[in-house]
């Protein structure tokens, strides 16, 4: 789910990145090979105690299974 043009499937790019506060991340999806980023719904999302790359990768679960996910 993103806040720019609502869902968006098929082969996507997740990008997250840490925040200047370290306590938080911002997370942007394309289409894979596109040029446009858009803002997961949630983003920016704070980072829980497991750390960035945990965070990351959770997002990428939820991403992968769908259903709307979103960056909280």
């Amino acid at each position: 789910m993103t806040d720019d043009v609502g869902v968006i499937t098929g082969d996507l790019t997740v990008r997250t990145t840490l925040n200047d506060d370290a306590r938080s991340a911002r997370v942007t999806v394309q289409y894979t090979g596109a040029e446009e980023w858009y803002t997961l719904t949630g983003s920016p999302a704070p980072v829980p105690d497991g750390g960035f790359a945990a965070y990351h990768r959770d997002l990428l679960g939820r991403v992968r299974r769908g259903q709307a996910a979103q960056a909280t």
